[in-house]
């Protein structure tokens, strides 16, 4: 049986080096140029992500939303942490609220223009959940808790999953916004709403998550 798999091995590799591989006669476009005008957004990425790849978004989304209840969950039944860790040297706190600020426009930015420019839903969510991480290692536990309740993040956060999927199969049953102009900050139909509530929903779940850590691990 060896010997088979020997002469297979060297059957393949003189097929490689002798006989040319079939050219695909494909006509002349560019796919990046036919996906954005698909889209009627420039960034194509954005345009695979929630349109012709919308239906696995969905799922991602929903899979974030499963591990942020697991987390939850799982720590439930643990005694809370008797000892927080956070910044408590004012240099340090500074930096940290400083490049917390950044990384909050930079969230805001991303969420508004990410279906125009590098950018998008999935990473101005990170960019905000590192916002309210920076936040959350130079404040007091019960201070970030009691905003999180105040604002009902917990909330907007499954409010925005439901929207997304609500919108998400409009879109996959054939159902589109105009696209507008190409360019335009109001273009791509619903390609920017959708960029939106993914970044609600990423940078209200990491909230939730940091808080769960901080409550049960004592730090992040």
């Amino acid at each position: 049986m060896k010997w088979i798999y020997i002469a297979a091995g060297i059957a393949l590799y003189f097929k490689m080096l002798i006989m040319p591989n079939p050219a695909a006669d494909l006509p002349d476009f560019s796919i990046v140029e036919s996906i954005v005008k698909d889209g009627g957004v420039p960034n194509a990425v954005t345009v695979i992500i929630l349109r012709n790849r919308l239906y696995d978004t969905i799922f991602e989304v929903v899979v974030f939303t499963i591990a942020i209840m697991g987390a939850s969950f799982l720590l439930a039944n643990e005694r809370p942490s008797c000892t927080i860790y956070r910044f408590t040297d004012q240099p340090s706190i500074v930096l940290a609220r400083l490049g917390a600020t950044i990384a909050a426009l930079v969230s805001i930015e991303l969420a508004i223009r990410g279906h125009l420019s590098p950018g998008g839903g999935f990473a101005a969510g990170v960019a905000g959940g590192t916002a309210i991480g920076l936040v959350a290692i130079t404040s007091s536990a019960e201070w970030m808790q009691g905003i999180y309740q105040r604002w009902h993040a917990a909330t907007w956060e499954k409010v925005s999953v439901l929207v997304f999927i609500l919108l998400a199969v409009i879109t996959l049953a054939g159902i589109e916004l105009p696209h507008g102009e190409m360019g335009a900050l109001l273009s791509g139909g619903i390609v920017p709403l959708l960029n939106i509530l993914v970044a609600v929903k990423v940078a209200l779940g990491s909230w939730a998550v940091i808080l769960i850590f901080i409550r049960y691990r004592g730090l992040l």
